[in-house]
């Protein structure tokens, strides 16, 4: 599912394609956009495989930043399923394809570090932060801008 199947407001679909919505070059979204039509929505990586889907955004609530996005991968019908904190900035809205793109291969994914839902990891402790941002390459926010 993508965030306009989501958007019970109907504030995706632009005039431009012939929706009831407002036009995309004055918002909301690509931009601005709601967490709640988000949640859900797939991941895929540049080689167009899917990595599984959104399932939370964490926010920083000292900050009011966006974390983390929490996604899925793997299982059959909830049972096995692994999930995976990923920083925010590490992911890319796909506007085209309506989806996330997650620049990581397949199999590294696999071997992610990663959490069961019914143990989370404490998300605050700061050598979690380090290591998480550390495997996917990016910075925490609170380090300034990407490179």
């Amino acid at each position: 599912m993508n965030y306009e199947e989501r958007d019970p407001f109907g504030m995706y679909k632009s005039v431009t394609t012939g929706g009831p919505g407002p036009d995309v070059r004055r918002g909301p979204g690509p931009e601005i956009m709601g967490a709640d039509t988000l949640v859900g929505n797939d991941v895929y990586n540049t080689k167009d495989e899917d990595l599984g889907d959104i399932k939370e955004i964490m926010l920083d609530m000292r900050s009011g930043r966006v974390g983390y996005a929490v996604l899925s991968f793997g299982g059959f019908l909830g049972m096995g399923e692994k999930l995976f904190a990923v920083p925010w900035n590490a992911l890319v809205l796909d506007t085209k394809n309506k989806r996330f793109v997650l620049n990581v291969e397949k199999d590294r994914l696999k071997d992610a570090p990663g959490f069961d839902k019914d143990q989370w990891p404490n998300m605050a402790d700061a050598s979690w932060v380090k290591d998480i941002h550390s495997y996917y390459g990016t910075k925490p926010y609170s380090e300034g801008p990407q490179a």
